[in-house]
């Protein structure tokens, strides 16, 4: 049976965080530095989902990554900087009605791989050749031989995390069944940036 869960939520586009994985996170907004010690103060914990468009209260995507606040730092002047360590994804079941400035929902706890997958080598090398000519369109510098290193799923979900792809895009890697979908899919986009390079991101949508 499926876990339910409380979470407090962050809607931040283009913010992807996997279970296993990290994101640093700089808080500034009076709701969600309220939303940051109403955590630590309780099971440090976060929801981090996109949302899907503007305003207020945007509707969201379906699925997101529960964070645990691994390291903060409170600042002065009431902001924090985080790093977030993914734990599972969920998928929301419903917003709930609540006094807090942040919101709230209730969620199903996701099932995840609990010991990181692997790709095949063709998958591999395809993904690591496409990387390279996107970084090089990008003008990026990157530590190549310190990207050989990665696992597999370090390497597909790092660069998940941090490509310049649109919310439908990155919403799209995020709910990817497995890491071998994630990374076809990772290595279509690139590819696809690469061909439209004059855009500032891709799109899905």
């Amino acid at each position: 049976m499926s876990e339910r869960t409380r979470l407090s939520i962050f809607p931040l586009p283009g913010a992807l965080l996997f279970p296993r994985m990290h994101l640093p996170l700089h808080i500034f907004e009076p709701r969600y530095r309220a939303m940051v010690s109403d955590s630590l103060a309780r099971d440090r914990r976060i929801g981090m989902i996109q949302p899907r468009g503007g305003g207020p209260v945007p509707p969201l995507f379906a699925v997101g990554c529960v964070g645990r606040i691994a390291h903060f730092e409170a600042l002065d002047d009431g902001r924090y900087n985080l790093v977030l360590e993914g734990q599972a994804l969920f998928r929301v079941l419903r917003e709930l009605d609540v006094t807090t400035s942040f919101r709230q929902v209730e969620a199903e706890l996701l099932p995840y791989p609990p010991e990181p997958e692997s790709l095949a080598h063709p998958a591999r090398a395809a993904l690591e050749s496409e990387a390279r000519r996107f970084a090089d369109a990008q003008g990026y510098a990157v530590d190549w031989e310190a990207v050989t290193t990665l696992d597999d799923e370090s390497l597909v979900n790092g660069v998940a995390q941090i490509a310049p792809f649109d919310a439908a895009a990155k919403q799209a890697l995020l709910e990817a069944p497995d890491l071998a979908a994630r990374a076809e899919l990772l290595t279509q986009l690139m590819a696809f940036f690469g061909r439209t390079g004059d855009s500032d991101e891709v799109t899905l949508q």
